[in-house]
Order: structure tokens, then C-alpha cells, then sequence
């Protein structure tokens, strides 16, 4: 159990919480909400022990699982041995143990300290340690040839997936993961899933994730109100009840307000007359009445409209005999492909199959792109009468010019435009009032993405090809850019490992695979149930 009594946390005049108290039982997975800013990770930092509250206290059981956010931490050590440094008291037992051995002799008292070591070592299941640890690093697709390796070896994306079996290594009896889905395929997020839930401990997980939240999650604690309240359920759950609550004290409010405005015009008609105890007794109804005075909710929803200019030709697109190799690395093996005018193909698959790769070979000589030739080997890629695109890559560092602002950055793609109608599509995209003017070299993950949004909404193009977008965005930000796909009439190319928005964005499915790239002209829900 966690428990948190008192904490307040603030910033300059800006209050994330105040005063808040609230207990994480044992046994219960929460999920904590909020929109990006409203202090999600500070609080998550509180628990940890991180950072200390600037006001109340907060407990915590000895053995706790944390998701490390540095990833070059344990660049020094082997894949196996980080995992096992999630048990500190394990490994540091080990450490001195080794440091013992090493020894050629050893007096009476070292011999006594190796026996407690012993058994420190046998209590915290030290003798299957590297076994322990091999089996969460195969959950989470971790090859074996990788666990003697460096971490310093690994990609990014392994990274993450060694450091989540760090946090889940030792049966830690509270378990606090920040963004824990990042950088995993949907297979390993799968995994993960059905990890959690059989998680006996205290669960305390950050994510963007809808689908996962609402898979893991028995109950959610929201940051919202510069308050923390639990609610019952998953994401969805909360979403439902926190609504209800406000619309039931909004319209106690407005029935309040009715009645006090009845009572207030009796009191201005008769205080000066002859009814001075049916005034007093109305000026008590009065202030009995007073309305329930409601926090302003810090949560922001993004407005995203993808339009077109004009629709494309029915035929889109065809791909004959597509191939892509890395040295000895057959990434894309022969791929065809025809699509029509209005499809939304999802590509899923485990990370490292192609799927990027793919979208770049499609998009090496595409119309009103950048021409890339080196980023298709072989094939011919025919794209359709009037085809325009829209891209958003995975990796889009350097897509915004430094030395400029977010308005001036996205006014140079269409200098017709006037000042306000600049500032009117970047305050959809929450860029209110002088956040327009920011420094593009000062924009956040969340915000860099929200301003590639804006230039294509700007541009209006019939095709859209998404390479992960919502790795920066909030959960708002998610749902409206979920929305905006399902309305858009154009064609869609969209990789994601967000279930949700697989499910109901994607009308086809690329499905990555060791064999090739399967082609189902289906929905994912339709996918899953043939192939379960």
C-alpha cells in the first residue's frame, strides 16, 4: 500500500495539486490521468521518493518497481544483470558476495558475512535470478543471444523493454511505471497487459495509452481540479463518471442559482415593508443555497480536421515487386500492393519488421515529397491521378526549421494567409494567446507534434501517412487525432501501437510478419478473431 496525506505541489503560481490525500491499496491497479502539464510525473516522482512534497508526506513498502527514464544508465552493465539490479537488495548482495570470493583466504568474520550473504541470497530468490530475469526479457522480446550483451549495444526501443524487466524483476509489492507501452509493439504490449493483471501488488502506471489503461486498470486516479480523485474502472469508466458528477453540480448549481434569484427579488420587494422576519428568514435560505463553487478543469481538447482540396483518383496506389535490404537484411521482400481511393490501412507487427521502411519505399519518389531514391532498392510505385500527401514521420527531428516561431514556421507554408487565421488554427491546436510566437527550438514532444498537425491541416492533402504520431500526445490529444481519422474521406497509411486507434481507424491491415508482409482486407477486431 502507498498512502499520501497532506501533499500540495506547486510551481511559481502555478498549482498542480493541493492538499491532497489519498490511499493505493494493495491489489488494485490504478491509472494515473491528466493532460500533459498537470503533473503526472511529478506526482509519480513523489511516490518514488524522487522528489519530496513541498507540503504532507507520503509512505511507501520497502521493495518498489520503477521504470527508469534514463536510458543510457546502465550502458556500463549486461542486459541480465540490469534486470537483476531491479532488486537492489539482491544485487548488492551478490556484489559483496562476488567481492568475497574473490578472495584467497578470508578470516573467521568473513566466512560468518558469506553465510549471511547466503542467505540474503536464498530469501530473495537469488539462485534463479538469472533464469528469473531471462523470462521477462523473452516476454518481452529480448532474444537470448542479447542477455551477456552490453546495454550500451542496444537499440533504443530494447532499451526500454530490458529496463521495464528491471522495474517488474523481484516481486517488488508496488509496482510505479511511467509510460511503461513506449516503444512497444503491440505483441509486447499484450504481454505486458496480461502481466499486470496478474500482478498482486500496487499498480501506479502513467499512460496514453486508452486501450491499455482500460485492460490493466481497476480503478484511475485523475489529476484534474489541482486535486487527485479516484474513481472505479479503467480510462473509459472515469471519463463516463467525471462527467456525470459535473453535469449533476452544474445542474444542482443552475437550480440553485434559480432559487436565489427568487429568493433574492422577495428580499429587494419587501425588506423595506412590514414581512422584516420573512426577509431575514429568506436571506438565511440564501446563504444556505450558496452555489457549489467549481475548480476550473486544466484538461484541453485539441480540434483536429484533416480536409481535403480535392479528392484523389479512385486508384491510389500500386506496388509491384517492392524491396528493401539492409546489407544482408531483407527488410521488404517483393511487396504488391493496389489501394483504392478512401481505404485505411493499419501496418502492425513486432518493432524492427519494416514497417517504417515500408511507408519510406512507398514514399521514395511520391508526389510533392522529398525524393529518396536509396529508400527502395528495387519495385516500381505508381501513385494516382491528383494524389497529395500528407506525411508525419516517427523520427521528425529536424521537420521544423530552428531560428523561427510556430506561427512564422507554419505562416511560410501558405503566405496568403492572414495573421488571424494563422493564430486561429494553432489555438485549435492548443497554442493559445502568445504560445504561437514560442521558439520552435523551445517546442516540446507534444507540442512539435501538434504543430506538424497544423501544417497539414494547413495543406489539405487526400492521403495521410502516419508513422506513430501520438508517441508525444496526451490522451485528449489521442482521442481527437482518433476522431479526426475515422471522419477523414481521403486515404490513410497509419502505423501505431495504439490498439484503439487501430480498431477504429483501420478498415484494411498490413500485418508484418517473419514470412512477409499478409495483406487482410479487414478490420483489426475481424483480424484478432482469425487469429486469436
Amino acid at each position: 500500500m502507498i498512502s499520501v496525506a497532506n501533499v500540495s505541489m506547486r510551481y511559481g503560481s502555478k498549482v498542480l495539486f493541493d492538499d491532497v490525500t489519498t490511499t493505493f491499496s494493495a491489489g488494485r491497479r490504478y491509472g494515473l490521468t491528466g493532460p500533459n502539464g498537470a503533473g503526472k510525473s511529478t506526482f509519480m516522482k513523489l511516490l518514488t521518493g524522487e522528489l519530496t512534497p513541498q507540503k504532507g508526506t507520503v509512505s511507501r513498502p520497502d521493495k518498489i518497481g520503477v521504470l527508469s527514464q534514463d536510458q543510457f544508465a546502465f550502458d556500463q552493465f549486461r542486459v541480465i544483470d540490469t534486470v537483476i539490479m531491479g532488486n537492489k537488495r539482491l544485487w548488492n548482495t551478490l556484489q559483496e558476495r562476488e567481492r568475497l570470493y574473490e578472495k584467497t583466504e578470508m578470516t573467521d568474520a568473513e566466512g560468518m558475512r558469506l553465510g549471511e550473504l547466503e542467505g540474503i541470497v536464498g530469501e530473495e530468490d537469488g539462485y534463479s535470478a538469472d533464469s528469473d530475469a531471462a523470462i521477462l526479457l523473452q516476454g518481452l522480446d529480448i532474444a537470448d543471444e542479447l542477455h551477456d550483451r552490453w546495454m550500451s549495444e542496444l537499440q533504443g526501443g530494447q532499451k526500454v523493454r530490458v529496463l521495464l524487466a528491471q522495474a517488474l524483476f523481484g516481486n517488488p509489492r508496488a509496482l510505479l511505471l511511467d509510460e511503461p507501452t513506449n516503444h512497444l509493439d503491440l505483441d509486447s504490449i499484450h504481454w505486458l497487459e496480461e502481466f499486470l493483471t496478474r500482478y498482486d501488488g500496487t499498480l501506479i502506471v502513467i499512460s496514453h495509452d486508452r486501450h491499455f489503461l482500460n485492460a490493466v486498470c481497476t480503478h484511475t486516479a485523475d489529476i484534474d481540479y489541482e486535486t487527485i480523485i479516484t474513481y472505479t474502472g479503467g480510462y473509459d469508466d472515469m471519463v463516463l463518471a467525471k462527467t456525470q458528477i459535473r453535469a449533476r453540480i452544474e445542474s444542482e448549481n443552475a437550480q440553485r442559482e434559480k432559487k436565489i434569484d427568487q429568493l433574492n427579488d422577495f428580499i429587494a420587494r419587501f425588506s423595506a415593508g412590514t414581512r422584516a422576519s420573512q426577509v431575514a428568514s429568506r436571506r438565511k435560505e440564501v446563504e444556505r443555497l450558496q452555489t457549489t463553487d467549481l475548480a476550473r478543469s486544466n484538461i484541453q481538447r485539441p480540434y483536429i480536421r484533416f480536409q481535403m482540396n480535392r479528392p484523389s483518383g479512385r486508384n491510389l496506389l500500386e506496388a509491384q515487386g517492392v524491396h528493401k535490404t539492409y546489407g544482408d537484411l531483407k527488410v521488404i521482400r517483393n511487396f504488391d500492393a493496389i489501394v483504392s481511393r478512401g481505404e485505411k490501412i493499419g501496418l502492425i507487427g513486432r518493432n524492427g519488421m519494416g514497417k517504417t521502411t515500408l511507408l519510406r519505399a512507398l514514399l521514395a519518389d511520391a508526389p510533392g515529397q522529398p525524393e529518396s531514391p536509396g529508400d527502395r532498392d528495387a519495385g516500381v510505385v505508381k501513385w494516382g491521378h491528383e494524389a497529395s500527401i500528407g506525411y508525419f514521420a516517427q523520427d521528425h527531428t529536424g521537420a521544423i526549421a530552428k531560428g523561427t516561431t510556430a506561427a512564422e514556421w507554419l505562416h511560410s507554408f501558405d503566405p496568403d494567409l492572414t495573421r488571424q487565421d494563422i493564430h486561429g488554427l494553432l489555438g485549435q491546436m492548443l497554442f493559445r494567446g502568445e504560445e504561437g510566437l514560442k521558439p520552435t527550438t523551445a517546442l516540446s514532444g507534444g507540442e512539435t507534434a501538434r504543430l506538424l498537425f497544423c501544417r497539414i491541416m494547413l495543406q489539405k492533402p487526400n492521403v495521410l501517412v502516419f508513422d506513430e504520431p501520438t508517441n508525444h500526445l496526451d490522451l485528449e490529444s489521442i482521442n481527437a487525432l482518433n476522431i479526426a481519422l475515422q471522419k477523414f474521406e481521403g486515404t490513410v497509411f497509419l502505423v501505431t501501437h495504439d490498439q484503439d486507434l487501430i480498431e477504429e481507424v483501420a478498415t484494411r491491415l498490413w500485418v508484418f510478419t517473419d514470412d512477409g508482409i499478409q495483406d487482410f482486407k479487414g478490420t483489426y477486431e475481424e483480424f484478432s478473431a482469425q487469429h486469436p
